[in-house]
Order: structure tokens, then C-alpha cells, then sequence
């Protein structure tokens, strides 16, 4: 079965995503934001699979790449569409926690679907100080630095933090090119608006996936000497709930 195409940015994340499963023991898989599905598919193809979407148009693609397949389950909405008291043993959200303005809030709740032992898996963009157009554009409301993400886990319930560097040196003429588009757009559309349409924004085609993939190749390489230094345009975390 063809797997469903990841953008360049989404492919310098995947082998840090894989690198952070190693050596741990995960079963079960609830995926918060679950976008377009590229990913979960991935996730679905080696885990007992469920994913959660609130933008309609995303929920769709995602539902027909995981669910109609018969790889795992797709939900719309958000926890509360989950059964009550329903826990996984690793709750896993790409690109989302930035765009939620009490990022607090929500990391204590994702806490709660987390069996006690079990495991967060987050990227996010990193530094404050490359917040720009395209983070605008996507509905994002910070970025985060690397020194503040432990103190941010600690306090919603999360310990043994792992932080991985991802995205040098390609991430930054991507995240230029992604500024360059967002001017241009000028969009007008409310921190909502933006969010929703978020997972759609610059995805490739079906027929494009095999361009990203075979072009991010020797960059996911390159960028294996890096990934715990300070260099990076996203972050790739890790953390145990408290048992």
C-alpha cells in the first residue's frame, strides 16, 4: 500500500519521530491533530491507531488514508470525542501545540489520555525569535526554545524530557520560502480560520511524494550531526507521564 505524501518540512521531522519511538513501549496510539493523515498512516501501519481532527476537509482526507483502509480510526473534533476515560499509551500531536493559546491547558489535558507511564510525542517550530510571516499565516501563536520546553512539561505532569534539533541546514531556506509565500498572501482570516486551513497549507499531491521524499534524503542525513545542538528550525519531544 502507497503511503500518503509528506511535505519536505514533514519528512526532516519523520526520522527524528522514529528515532524518539525506539526503545520504548507503545501499543497504542492517540494522534491530536491528525491533519491530512500523512503521518498517521505511518503511525497506524505499525500501532493500534486513533486520530483526532477538527477541521472538516482534513478529517475527510484522513479518514479515507487510515479508517476506509482498515489501518486504524479517525475521529472529528477534539478529546471530547474520545470515549470517557480512554487512555493510550503515547499521545502524540505534529505542529499543533503552537497553535493552541494555552498550551498549558491543553498539555495537562493531553496528560490525562495518557496512561500513567506512558508517553508524549511533540514537534514544534523552535525560537521565539524566528516567529515570522509563516507563522502567522498557519494560525501559530509562539514558537518555543528548547530551555523552556522541560519547565513547560514539568509543570502539566510530564518527566525524562528528550529534545531533538531537526531542520539543519534545509529547514531554513524551506521556512524562508514559507515567509516569502505568507507575505505574498496577506491573508485576513481569524487565528481559527488559520489553524483549520493550517493542515492543508503548501501539502504536497499524491503524485509529489516520491519528490519529497528522494530530495529530503541526504539533508535527514546530514541534519543526524546536529540534532542536539542548538542549531534547527523544530523541535522533536519526548516525555514520560508520572506513574
Amino acid at each position: 500500500m502507497m503511503l500518503p505524501p509528506l511535505s519536505f518540512n514533514a519528512w526532516l521531522r519523520h526520522d527524528l519521530i522514529w528515532h524518539a519511538l525506539e526503545g520504548i513501549d507503545v501499543s497504542t496510539v492517540l494522534e491530536i491533530g491528525a491533519g491530512g493523515g500523512a503521518m498517521g498512516a505511518r503511525l497506524a501501519h505499525r500501532y493500534s491507531y486513533v486520530g483526532i481532527e477538527t477541521d472538516l476537509e482534513s478529517y475527510a482526507l484522513a479518514r479515507n488514508r487510515i479508517e476506509e483502509t482498515g489501518l486504524g480510526r479517525v475521529l472529528r473534533g477534539d478529546l471530547s470525542a474520545l470515549e470517557a476515560g480512554a487512555e493510550f499509551d503515547l499521545v502524540c500531536a505534529f505542529e499543533v501545540l503552537e497553535h493552541i493559546e494555552h498550551d498549558d491547558l491543553a498539555l495537562k489535558e493531553w496528560c490525562e489520555r495518557i496512561r500513567p507511564g506512558g508517553w508524549l510525542l511533540l514537534s514544534v517550530p523552535a525560537y521565539q525569535r524566528r516567529f515570522g510571516p509563516s507563522d502567522r499565516e498557519a494560525g501559530h501563536y509562539r514558537r518555543y526554545d528548547p530551555m523552556e520546553m522541560p519547565r513547560l512539561l514539568g509543570a502539566s505532569g510530564f518527566v525524562e524530557p528528550r529534545m531533538w534539533l531537526y531542520g539543519f541546514p534545509l529547514g531554513y531556506p524551506l521556512e524562508w520560502a514559507r515567509g516569502v509565500i505568507a507575505r505574498w498572501k496577506r491573508g485576513t482570516a481569524t487565528m481559527s480560520d488559520r489553524t483549520s486551513a493550517s493542515g492543508r497549507w503548501l501539502q504536497p499531491p499524491e503524485w509529489f511524494g516520491g519528490v519529497t521524499l528522494l530530495s529530503t534524503a541526504p539533508f535527514r542525513v546530514l541534519q543526524r550531526a546536529f540534532v542536539d545542538g542548538p542549531m534547527g528550525t523544530g523541535i522533536v519531544v519526548r516525555a514520560r507521564r508520572r506513574a
